[in-house]
């Protein structure tokens, strides 16, 4: 048993380090779907481990894909840019109060349109914004910071803010409205923690104000109107679909993807939109790699890292008050910020399952892997991702020890508070 375990973590490791790595720029679905091969051929795992685990995996990795390319849909449209451009208008060259509200447009984007197209498609439109306005480019470094914060912080209130998210309630059965009954407090409290720490950070360092007159009219982003005005109703029929979905058992896949297919081909038939592309650079790769890593991680809980991590998670059960909930909670960020928090928060899950009642465990395990990430680069694909796209098109390198400074310094306290509240909402 130690063996195939020893065996089991290599294959872990190699496979992790290929995927951040990614030599000769191999996607990281065929590097998961290559340790998941080796895996099964060592029989760690079996074929029918692979029925099992798509089973668990496609309701979250085809909801993925389809808020993924809606929000590349409206941000095509310029309904993000616009929004962007409104609120810098309203908050009339103050620069403290665009930094506030420029985090919490990220919020409100994250919940609806996921925690990476915050990170990767707000991020390149305020950055923009910001220079153009005359912003020196030493200021615009908070808002960037607290732009790929806040993608993750915030998104914790509906199935749909993050793959963790669906991946977890898919695993446990979890309807969108019973989900979000729990999240969407302790996901205020994240806001306002996150909203606190990065203002008290960047206090310094936010411009006092920008030229509000080189904004240009917001009216000037929209690229296709047509689809721009689809934006916020298609948000509310995803909602609501959503949560009437639910109550009838109805996997949120199969309402995302139908809605997103009827807004794409609006939008390929309205032409003004280069639909070829955005396919292009969907995150097709997520589909393989969610199948490949869990397979991965199947097969080393099986060999034993289920049953340590059970073992310390029984040690927490015996505690009282919130040290169950927050111990557990800075448990799964740990492991979320040195192995990614897709495998994390899959093997939280098969250890969680052992519980009879596992109670807050469960959503312990999100705020975790949605928080904790933030300790280093490699906590999640959407950071690496991040960081590349900020280097390519910004100029903007952010270092390893700068990242995790700020990022420990802000998630610490950001996941206190957010476990806090979800104990006090469980009472």
């Amino acid at each position: 048993m130690k063996i195939l375990f020893t065996v089991s973590l290599i294959i872990f490791l190699a496979t992790l380090i290929a995927v951040i790595l990614k030599p000769r720029n191999i996607g990281i679905g065929y590097s998961t779907i290559a340790g998941a091969a080796v895996s099964l051929l060592l029989g760690i795992t079996t074929i029918g481990d692979v029925f099992i685990v798509w089973g668990i995996v496609w309701n979250a990795t085809f909801t993925f894909v389809a808020v993924i390319i809606a929000s590349l849909i409206f941000d095509e449209s310029g309904f993000f840019e616009y929004a962007a451009i409104r609120i810098a208008r309203s908050a009339n060259g103050n620069g403290l109060k665009l930094f506030m509200l420029i985090i919490l447009l990220g919020a409100g984007i994250s919940a609806v349109f996921a925690n990476d197209g915050t990170a990767l498609i707000l991020t390149p439109i305020v950055y923009a914004m910001l220079i153009r306005s005359g912003v020196d480019k030493k200021h615009v470094l908070p808002f960037i910071i607290a732009t790929g914060f806040i993608a993750d912080s915030a998104s914790l209130p509906l199935v749909v803010s993050n793959l963790v998210n669906i991946v977890t309630s898919s695993y446990f059965s979890i309807s969108f409205l019973d989900y979000a009954k729990v999240m969407i407090i302790p996901d205020v409290a994240a806001i306002l923690a996150t909203l606190l720490f990065l203002t008290l950070y960047f206090r310094k360092s936010i411009p006092k104000g920008y030229d509000m007159q080189r904004l240009g009219d917001p009216s000037e982003a929209i690229k296709d109107r047509l689809t721009f005005r689809l934006a916020v109703p298609t948000i509310i029929l995803l909602i609501v679909s959503y949560s009437i979905g639910g109550i009838f058992g109805i996997p949120v896949a199969l309402i995302a993807v139908p809605i997103v297919a009827v807004i794409f081909m609006i939008a390929r038939v309205n032409g003004k939109i280069d639909t070829n592309r955005i396919l292009k650079v969907a995150p097709w790769q997520i589909v393989i790699f969610s199948l490949g890593m869990y397979l991965i991680v199947f097969g080393l809980g099986r060999e034993g890292l289920t049953g340590i991590i059970l073992s310390i998670l029984n040690v927490f059960s015996t505690m009282g008050g919130p040290l169950p909930t927050l111990l557990s909670g800075y448990l799964f960020a740990i492991i979320a910020a040195t192995m990614n928090n897709m495998p994390s928060v899959m093997i939280g899950n098969l250890a969680i399952s052992n519980f009879a009642h596992p109670g807050s465990l469960i959503y312990a395990n999100v705020i975790g892997n949605d928080i904790g990430p933030k300790f280093t680069p490699i906590g999640s694909l959407a950071t690496l991702l991040w960081l590349y796209t900020l280097e390519r098109k910004g100029g903007i390198k952010i270092s390893t020890k700068y990242y995790m400074k700020v990022g420990f310094l802000m998630a610490v306290p950001v996941l206190f508070f957010s476990l806090l509240v979800l104990w006090l909402v469980l009472l």
